[in-house]
């Protein structure tokens, strides 16, 4: 299978720049992976596909504001650090720019001197290990000086931080936000509660591998970065009692997808307490084993997150998705509108 074969053409102007102002105003396009059957409805209505039993699962990582901005202290050249994960204690993992001016031994200040950073080693495609110095609380410097590490395809600036944090962001570690949780109200969740339907939360910390683009012409010559996640051991008996009841597991995002097939095809298809780094990648041929359904955005062609949809909906159910999406002018990406991928509904 090749990576050709998931493109499709997307018009630059239904890449959605800014989020609306309600939540749940976003469109849904409710596919049934079985007969490929679709529905145009909003995102408050997701409400009519879960019934009482089911569990949604969620990702409650907090995105870090990882992107800042500072100058060498001998030369006074412009750096742009994006903070990816943190290594070991004040040690990060960054992506810099321009990374050729940024050498081992490398003191970069942010914030009229309130952060610096000092380049520790060098890694492959402007990757470096680098170590903060500061007064305080780490996390409360980076709130004040950090900018939200907007995906590629977003030019215009965000207003308000919070916007591109789901309401249920609780752990921070992510450099982007689990977007299918960015359309979820405090109020639609508790709507959702009163019908019945379990509300468990994952963690997972988002990478950039997210954004990567597929490089390679053959799918199973990729190889995906290794993202940590988390579930708890109440989260893992709520999952096994609803499976044991024959009711449905839908997860909110490809992360919390990913984080569930990780733990139920390393445990035989039952859930439990688990922790680590996962590089599963899902594309058609892979089978389901831990989760029934899915709500996602609209992704990029050729992108292993289109691929992940594939293999729970089919290559053809999904492009013909897809299809209609752009004929219907859904917006796409991070900001966009909603897809919920559910067996055997006739709302």
């Amino acid at each position: 299978m090749e990576v050709k074969d998931f493109d499709f053409y997307l018009p630059e102007e239904l890449i959605a720049q800014t989020p609306l102002k309600d939540r749940t105003a976003s469109r849904l396009m409710v596919l049934d992976p079985k007969t490929g059957e679709i529905k145009h409805r909003k995102f408050a209505d997701v409400t009519d596909f879960l019934n009482e039993g089911d569990c949604l699962v969620l990702n409650d990582t907090r995105v870090l504001p990882a992107r800042l901005y500072g100058t060498k202290v001998d030369t006074g050249a412009n750096i742009e650090f994006l903070l990816l994960k943190q290594v070991d204690g004040d040690q990060w993992e960054t992506l810099v720019k321009p990374a050729k001016r940024v050498k081992k031994g490398t003191v970069v200040t942010f914030g009229d001197g309130r952060l610096k950073g000092i380049c520790k080693e060098e890694l492959d495609h402007g990757g470096r290990i680098v170590e903060f110095q500061y007064e305080g609380i780490f996390h409360e410097i980076l709130d004040s000086l950090g900018e939200m590490p907007l995906p590629p395809y977003i030019t215009e600036q965000l207003e308000d931080k919070e916007r591109y944090q789901t309401v249920f962001a609780k752990h921070r570690g992510s450099a982007a936000a689990p977007t299918a949780g960015l359309h979820f109200t405090e109020e639609l969740l508790e709507e959702i509660k009163a019908k019945g339907v379990q509300i468990v939360y994952i963690t997972l910390h988002v990478g950039l591998g997210t954004f990567r683009p597929v490089s390679v012409d053959s799918i199973e010559d990729h190889e995906m970065h290794a993202e940590f996640y988390q579930m708890t051991a109440e989260v893992a008996e709520v999952l096994n009692d609803t499976k044991q009841r024959g009711q449905k597991i839908i997860t909110v995002g490809t992360t919390s997808t990913r984080t569930l097939e990780t733990i139920a095809q390393e445990n035989d298809g039952v859930f439990r307490e688990s922790s680590g780094w996962t590089s599963i990648f899902i594309y058609p041929g892979y089978e389901y084993r831990g989760i029934d359904g899915l709500i996602t955005n609209f992704h990029l062609p050729k992108s292993t997150l289109i691929m992940l949809v594939s293999a729970l909906a089919s290559r053809e159910y999904t492009l013909n998705a897809y299809k209609e999406a752009v004929n219907n002018k859904y917006r796409f990406f991070s900001f966009g509108d909603a897809m919920l991928i559910i067996e055997g509904s006739n709302k």
